[in-house]
């Protein structure tokens, strides 16, 4: 198999607001708390720092503000998709330009398109050459399931380099992991998922928690097998009430109690419910990670 990008938890960093404008001071004491805490690798501006709701200038200031605070000590993935394959190419060579290690590119959603036109969609990305490529599979969002059989002939293009597995179905990853093999890396999409996707042989997560609890997913994803086991069942409270409402809203409202930015949102993201607010923070009381 090849080198993998990362092993082990990199954090889908929430992009921090502060009265309609990104927060940078919030965005540094956002990166230094993941450094601090050994993290592996980072994704900047992927779904959950919301790029939909983004300038293309902020998106552009927020990937090279991550590359320039992290100097090269672990890798960045860059969040590139789109439905328009020609404006996903152009966005992964400025990421390029800015310094990316790597692009993160969700299915297009909305058009979709079939699964030869999915082959079609990233061999065209890849085969660009300007960053390698993790396809990342979240059809509970974009409405458009990558199939094994797809996944294992894309897995044949030398630049497609992983998978974020979104998908929640531990069926079909197991099939896309036999299907494939180790021609590619695969990585969870999916918190609660995390040990299990370890244990048939993934390289790591991608996760939303480590926002707020690094130090948590990196033990998740580099303890032996039945402690991480251990982790994953104890923290599924947790993980369960930071999706109660659509992500990235309750990471960002866990994020602002523990000081770590401000609990905004863009619309039409609004903050969360108080009633989920509450249980959230009940929950966050009970791992240690407030008082």
């Amino acid at each position: 198999m090849p080198t993998p990008l990362f092993e082990g938890c990199a954090t889908a960093l929430i992009t921090p607001f502060k009265m309609g404008e990104v927060d940078y001071p919030a965005l540094e004491k956002l990166i230094d708390f993941q450094l601090e805490n050994g993290i592996d690798a980072l994704v900047a501006c992927g779904t959950t720092g919301e790029p939909s709701t983004m300038t293309a200038a902020e998106w552009e200031s927020v990937l090279s503000f991550i590359v320039q605070k992290v100097k090269g000590r672990i890798p960045v993935i860059a969040g590139t998709g789109g439905n328009h394959t020609a404006d996903v190419i152009q966005k992964a060579r400025r990421a390029k330009a800015l310094g990316a290690d790597a692009q993160l590119c969700v299915t297009p959603y909305y058009n979709k398109t079939t699964q030869r036109g999915l082959c079609a969609h990233y061999t065209a990305i890849a085969r660009d050459g300007a960053l390698p490529v993790i396809v990342y599979n979240v059809p509970s969002r974009t409405g458009l399931n990558v199939t094994p059989a797809t996944l294992s002939q894309l897995a044949g293009e030398e630049n497609i380099i992983a998978v974020k597995e979104a998908s929640g179905n531990m069926i079909q990853i197991m099939e896309m992991k036999r299907q494939c093999g180790d021609s590619i890396a695969f990585y969870s999409g999916t918190d609660e998922l995390t040990a299990p996707l370890r244990a048939i042989g993934g390289q790591g997560t991608v996760s939303v928690l480590s926002n707020i609890a690094p130090a948590l997913m990196r033990d998740m994803t580099h303890l032996p097998l039945q402690q991480a086991v251990e982790l994953n069942l104890k923290a599924l409270p947790l993980m369960t009430a930071l999706f109660s409402e659509v992500n990235p809203i309750p990471i960002k409202a866990a994020a602002a109690m523990l000081g770590l930015c401000e609990n905004e949102v863009r619309l039409p993201l609004v903050p969360m419910a108080k009633e989920n607010e509450e249980k959230l923070k009940t929950e966050m009381q009970k791992a240690g990670l407030i008082c």
